[in-house]
């Protein structure tokens, strides 16, 4: 019964695995949505033609390239960050005046009764208009509280942006060096089952003439279908990096993809390391950010206690009567209002509370982003190394498990070797040639990922000649879009008298800046090199 189910369920996994269709339904080649290929406006001229052809690519570089000016979840990011940008100058609005207008042209009818059963119906049509000007003179800090808080989330969002372009330049290292690795792992495998083929065909010669028995012929055998099956293993891992790549770079790599250079890093030791990081890791600094953002919540909480001042003036234009539009009637205001909370059953003050509560847990994650940021440092680090070391060790393991193939093929036919001793010895060359191919992209990326952790795999770092995108270049274009000249740095330095700083505040936790010495190569290779 065992047997059976089993044979039955290869079977059926060997076979098609397509679903039939149901009756009635219609299978459709052509998607759901509508394609309008379109490039972002910052695109460089010289790569819109490769964008737009997807030609195949054949440098670590022109990956860098594409992902960097392609990449729809980094186009995304920046456009958000856009949006953002516009926060500042709506926050800033709050400083100058606001005028506002209404009209109206309407029909009333009343009855009037002036004595018991008799009435008087009054009826007709009239306009009014009316016009309100407001200029806040003095909040007490609600209106730089407002500003402090967009200024933040801007901060935050711009961090956010440089994490995410060296997130994408990781993943397009990543993708390139896996599509390198995987390309000569299937190399590898089928170097493999070639070699367990010849001694296939071999000892069913040597079958033939009696040197060997039907049980050296079957552990070759064996060892011929484990090859077929990691050939087919290779290529399926292949398939899956191919189609990484074309997800993060947005074009396939070209069949003569060259070996990417080697990447240059700007400290020599591992507590240059943590020093460069501290100054240059958006991680840190989208920590830093997201605290500003509720310490301006809490300034703006605090702000809501206290009184406000606003000049108001106003217009009307009507008519005496709401009857008739025949006579006219104009009145002018104007006023200085001071409004101020006086009891609230203590919501005002809970909301300080609560904003404090919460910029005491954000505070503290910028301790927790210290932390966590220098045990990525220390791991790539190490692992950087472990993996450079490992590549002069592996390159001599492979040329020795070569030799010792070759010098027991030898002695096999010599009499002196068992098949079962060739097929361990091919398989330990295996081995170390699939660890040395695996240790030579891992190095790369665990370089690439020091670099990531340490805030420095910019764009402009890997390829300092290449323009960049220039997001603070928007900011600055659209934050003091609408002030008002005078009125809005006067309000503004009036209201910013009772406002708190934005300075970045100090990490609070004693073991922010402990971290292990991490793994250094004391021989081998040279492990800045």
């Amino acid at each position: 019964m065992g047997k059976t189910y089993t044979a039955a369920l290869i079977a059926a996994l060997l076979g098609s695995t397509a679903l039939p269709i149901p009756a009635g339904a219609q299978q459709s080649t052509e998607g759901s949505f509508a394609y309008a290929p379109e490039l972002a406006p910052e695109t460089p001229a010289d790569l819109r033609d490769e964008l737009s052809a997807q030609t195949p690519v054949a440098s670590l570089s022109a990956a860098l390239r594409r992902a960097y000016w392609g990449n729809p979840t980094l186009q995304a990011q920046r456009a958000a960050v856009r949006g953002v940008d516009w926060r500042v100058p709506q926050a800033r609005a709050a400083y100058g005046p606001r005028l506002s207008a209404s009209g109206s042209y309407g029909w009333q009818r009343d009855n009037f009764e002036t004595a018991p059963g008799d009435y008087t119906p009054l009826s007709g049509w009239s306009t009014t208009a009316q016009a309100v000007l407001t200029q806040p003179l003095f909040t007490f800090g609600r209106n730089a509280a407002a500003e402090q808080f967009a200024l933040a989330q801007r901060e935050f969002q711009g961090n956010v942006l440089r994490s995410s372009e060296q997130q994408t330049m990781l993943d397009a290292i990543t993708a390139y060096v896996a599509v390198l690795r995987d390309r000569a792992g299937v190399g590898i495998a089928q170097d493999n089952l070639d070699l367990l083929e010849r001694e296939l065909v071999d000892n069913q010669a040597r079958l033939k003439a009696r040197e060997v028995t039907s049980s050296d012929l079957q552990q070759v055998e064996t060892r011929v279908d484990l090859g077929r099956a990691q050939v087919l293993s290779a290529k399926r891992a292949i398939a899956g990096s191919e189609a990484l790549f074309v997800r993060v770079i947005g074009a396939p790599a070209s069949p003569a993809a060259a070996a990417p250079n080697p990447l240059s890093l700007p400290v020599r030791t591992l507590e240059e390391a943590y020093a460069y990081a501290e100054a240059h890791n958006p991680v840190l600094f989208a920590a830093q950010a997201r605290e500003k953002v509720s310490r301006a919540q809490v300034a703006s909480a605090r702000a809501d206690l206290a009184p406000r001042v606003d000049l108001r003036a106003a217009a009307d234009y009507g008519t005496t009567s709401p009857y008739s539009n025949t006579l006219r009637q104009n009145t002018l205001r104007g006023e200085v209002l001071v409004t101020a909370p006086l009891f609230e059953s203590g919501l005002r003050r809970s909301r300080v509370s609560e904003a404090e509560a919460l910029n005491d847990a954000d505070w503290r994650l910028m301790d927790a982003a210290m932390r966590e940021n220098r045990a990525a440092i220390a791991d790539a680090w190490s692992d950087w190394q472990a993996q450079t070391g490992a590549i002069a060790r592996l390159g001599d393991a492979v040329e020795s498990a070569r030799k010792a193939y070759d010098g027991a093929l030898l002695q096999e036919r010599a009499g002196l070797r068992t098949t079962l001793d060739v097929l361990d010895l091919a398989r330990e060359l295996l081995s170390a040639r699939s660890s040395y191919n695996s240790a030579i992209a891992n190095a790369t990326i665990a370089k690439a990922r020091l670099l990531a952790a340490m805030g420095s795999l910019e764009y402009g770092w890997l390829l300092p000649d290449e323009a960049r995108y220039d997001a603070d270049g928007h900011f600055q274009d659209v934050r003091r879009k609408g002030d008002v000249p005078l009125l809005t740095p006067l309000f503004r330095a009036i209201d910013h008298t009772v406002a708190g700083g934005g300075a970045p505040r100090p990490l609070r936790d004693p073991s922010a800046k402990v971290a292990t010495p991490g793994f250094t190569l004391t021989e081998g290779p040279d492990a800045q090199k």
